[in-house]
């Protein structure tokens, strides 16, 4: 583990992300912002971890924004932001979308291993699974709030 600015380590995914995608499809585009916390302490963490988690987190948000891009609602801006702040216990990082939403009939599975809502050949079912063991793994927690159709929110909580 080693002393960390997540705020650094969050900017660098979503750029990474961000192109990554692009570099795939040339259609893809979407909107994204970014909202750090310039008190954020550094914390002891394994940052190639915590960077896949954050790596997944956002790719996710941008797979959500493309979907929901790709139906058409007129006036549709996608949008994906990550935020971080200082907590009473430690920090927060949140990544947000305002993709289609996370029904609540799988809201209950989705960190379990090989569950996914993607089609057959494009997702593994291990990301969220894997995401949701690394941030136990550092003591913290994942949590997802999510209103279908309108927007989730993915928050990691990392303690101090």
């Amino acid at each position: 583990k080693t002393l960390t600015d997540l705020n650094a380590l969050a900017d660098e995914y979503l750029r990474l992300s961000y192109h990554g995608l692009r570099a795939k499809d040339k259609s893809f585009s979407a909107e994204f912002k970014t909202d750090f916390d310039p008190n954020l302490p550094k914390l002891e963490v394994v940052s190639q971890d915590i960077g896949r988690v954050l790596l997944n987190l956002i790719n996710n948000a941008f797979y959500a924004v493309n979907e929901k891009a790709k139906s058409g609602i007129d006036g549709y801006l996608p949008e994906v932001i990550v935020s971080s702040r200082k907590t009473e216990t430690g920090i927060e990082i949140s990544v947000k979308d305002n993709g289609n939403g996370i029904p609540d009939s799988v809201k209950d599975k989705i960190f379990q291993p090989f569950f996914t809502t993607k089609p057959t050949g494009s997702g593994t079912g291990l990301g969220l699974s894997l995401s949701y063991d690394i941030v136990k793994a550092h003591g913290g927690e994942l949590k997802v709030e999510s209103v279908e159709g309108e927007k989730t929110e993915f928050l990691i909580q990392l303690f101090a």
